[in-house]
């Protein structure tokens, strides 16, 4: 059970990374593109961040559960840092992308300014979850 367990977390690490670095183009389309495309894409963007965000509860349910069943206490260095990560990573994300996206339907949008920040907030949260990847790989020992 274990191992299905341990399969279905990194499917979900997966899918929880892997839409961010398709959405990197599409993002660049967005600050390029015309009105009448424009729904389109947002809708794209909008899709794929949900499916990130559904992708997270199957990662933080399969991680519970990894603790719960192996050999790694919670106050473990790389558990605890990787759930300080991930906390500030949802707040992070709940203002990340929502507002701005809607701010494209606006009339008044500055569409290059609004996909600028979609790209610097597409790079932080890459950022972020290549972080908590690097704990849960790594597993490093920070404190004792």
């Amino acid at each position: 059970m274990y191992t299905v367990i341990l399969y279905a977390h990194i499917l979900s690490a997966a899918l929880s990374i892997g839409p961010f670095f398709v959405l990197i183009p599409l993002v660049n389309r967005i600050r390029e593109s015309d009105t009448k495309s424009l729904s389109g894409l947002v809708a794209t963007f909008r899709s794929a961040t949900r499916l990130v965000m559904h992708a997270g509860h199957v990662l933080v349910a399969t991680g519970v559960l990894l603790v719960w069943l192996g050999p790694w206490p919670w106050y473990s260095p790389w558990i605890l840092m990787t759930l300080a990560v991930m906390f500030s990573s949802v707040f992070f994300l709940a203002r990340a992308f929502s507002p701005v996206l809607k701010k494209f339907a606006e009339p008044e949008a500055d569409q290059s300014a609004l996909a600028e920040k979609l790209k610097r907030s597409l790079w932080i949260y890459i950022m972020l979850l290549l972080l908590m990847l690097w704990f849960m790989v790594d597993k490093p020992t920070l404190w004792q």
